[in-house]
């Protein structure tokens, strides 16, 4: 498929095939800062674990706050908390503008997942706030991405800035699952709302769940987690030498009471 076919969703004649797009209009670096602590490590938490654990097979791309593009002009791109696409690999160099953000009609597809943090009631991740509407937009992120067909659309509000019905409806956990007439709610009417419940999502090969706990210091936390078919946590790189360090203690110890000495063998 060409660029512009994935652009115009359209064939083309032969004489008409761009292979290379103009987007030197494209704002693709604003350097706009992450808006809080929380949502710094919340992305840090959804993108490491992938990468460090190698549980989805190369190539991916599990990136946050990076633009996603998906039309050459009119609407601006959307900025996902976090993304993940599978089946694509980043450019081995990012001297050209293209290879520096997601561009749909570069990479030939839109991420399987899109994950959206709620940090306030501003940021129309279901529905669209009263500001906006006074802005004169009219389509919140949901809409945005049931459009553009990405697979999976998360949000979690972790803060319950957005517990209305029209939003979250007292979940802080909720995914929708593209259809063919749009968005439908993967996950059950009331929610995710505790940290023993999880949801699979199949075309990314990876579920979600609420964990409470620390990371990156001693505080505990409710944080959202990638996870297995079982709900059991993906652990980070440190978490998963944590893990082996302790099976090696109690291999340790074993050997130890069968009267063999570990550090000999």
């Amino acid at each position: 498929m060409t660029p512009q076919q994935i652009l115009d969703n359209q064939p083309l004649e032969n004489e008409d095939i761009v292979t290379e797009l103009d987007i030197s209009h494209l704002v693709i670096e604003d350097d706009t800062p992450v808006d809080n602590f929380q949502s710094a490590q919340q992305q840090r938490l959804l993108v490491e674990p992938l990468y460090s654990s190698q549980t989805l097979p190369l190539p991916f791309i599990a990136e946050a706050n990076v633009g996603l593009f998906y039309k050459l002009k009119g609407d601006p791109p959307i900025v996902p908390d976090v993304m993940l696409s599978l089946g694509v690999q980043r450019a081995a160099d990012y001297a050209n503008r293209r290879d520096r953000s997601y561009f749909v009609w570069e990479f030939g597809k839109v991420p399987e997942v899109c994950i959206e943090i709620v940090s306030n009631q501003e940021g129309d991740e279901v529905t669209l706030s009263q500001k906006s509407k006074q802005k004169g937009k009219i389509s919140s992120k949901r809409d945005i991405y049931a459009q553009i067909g990405v697979s999976y659309y998360v949000v979690f509000d972790p803060l319950q800035q957005i517990q209305d019905e029209a939003n979250m409806n007292g979940a802080l956990l909720r995914v929708w699952m593209i259809s063919p007439i749009g968005y439908q709610e993967l996950t059950t009417a009331e929610g995710i709302v505790n940290t023993d419940q999880s949801v699979w999502l199949e075309g990314a090969g990876a579920g979600l769940t609420l964990w409470e706990g620390p990371f990156e210091e001693e505080v505990s936390r409710l944080w959202l987690r990638w996870c297995d078919r079982n709900g059991q946590i993906i652990p980070t790189g440190a978490e998963g030498q944590e893990i082996e360090r302790q099976r090696a203690d109690r291999l340790a110890e074993r050997l130890r009471a069968m009267g063999i000495n570990p550090d000999e063998i």
